[in-house]
């Protein structure tokens, strides 16, 4: 290897560097802005120049946050629908996705294509069907409304689909069915330990997703107190008067726990979204 090339390899490395430098940076910007007005009132954040570190103004901003909203309490029903959906979708995701992998019976590539062809629908597409069923059920204002309907998702049935079907032997199934252990036990003892991470992955991202949600809510919610925070922050905003400071002080408390979480986890979220693509 010449100098040459030595030297054009060290180049390209620190340009490649420098170049996700800039983007990490350019992606950190908003998170450090609203972090920053968190901790500004109103009439700082509109100043000129805009405040760029931070200042004094948290705890006025969490005496408008508490005083306007019911927020610990809706803070409480996020954590709680969030826990539900990801408890819920890790239960029958994973039996959905052991049945597919697993399991021959007529009508199962049909079925596992008409599970897979609902991801195509959008969104809007089921805003009408939704609020029709819960009101038929007497489930407005409910809070199991917004995790029990979409327990079973088709992106964690194929997830765990495809990773059952690459990282759990059939003969090992077939080894525990001899020694007579039922399907129950099979799941429980031989394919959710081996599917951990795939059970970790789809765990993160149910939990993210519940979380941020914000249609759902605002569909078959009513009742300020039974808002999820996504909903409950957008009742900050008015026309004439919105507390920029509160709104993003309620914004940077939602946004920590999930910075955590995927800091503790991205890796795991990585390795668990490419498994099972290549046997």
């Amino acid at each position: 290897m010449t100098a040459r090339t030595t030297a054009a390899q060290r180049s390209a490395t620190v340009a490649a560097y420098a170049l996700v430098g800039v983007g990490a940076l350019l992606m950190l910007a908003p998170f450090y802005v609203m972090f920053v007005f968190a901790t500004q009132l109103r009439a700082d954040i509109f100043s000129l120049p805009p405040p760029l570190w931070f200042g004094s103004g948290t705890l006025e901003n969490l005496r408008i946050l508490t005083t306007k909203l019911p927020f610990w309490r809706n803070l409480g029903w996020s954590l709680y629908v969030a826990l539900a959906s990801t408890a819920l979708t890790l239960l029958f995701c994973s039996m959905g996705g052991y049945a597919f992998a697993r399991f021959e019976f007529k009508g199962k590539q049909g079925l596992f294509m008409l599970v897979m062809g609902t991801m195509m629908l959008p969104t809007f597409m089921k805003m009408i069907p939704s609020f029709m069923i819960m009101d038929a059920l007497g489930w407005i204002d409910q809070p199991h409304a917004l995790f029990i309907p979409g327990a079973a998702s088709a992106f964690g049935i194929f997830l765990m689909r495809q990773f059952i079907a690459a990282s759990v032997p059939m003969d090992l199934i077939e080894a525990a069915r001899l020694d007579g252990c039922g399907e129950l036990g099979i799941w429980w003892r031989i394919v959710l330990p081996l599917t951990r991470p795939a059970l970790g992955t789809l765990g993160l991202v149910t939990f993210i997703a519940s979380w941020n949600n914000f249609v759902d809510p605002l569909i078959v919610m009513r009742s300020p107190e039974m808002y999820t925070l996504p909903l409950a922050l957008r009742n900050l905003q008015s026309p004439l008067d919105t507390q920029w400071g509160a709104l993003m002080l309620g914004s940077a408390i939602a946004t920590v726990p999930l910075l955590v979480l995927f800091a503790l986890s991205s890796r795991q979220l990585i390795a668990g979204l490419t498994a099972g693509a290549v046997k």
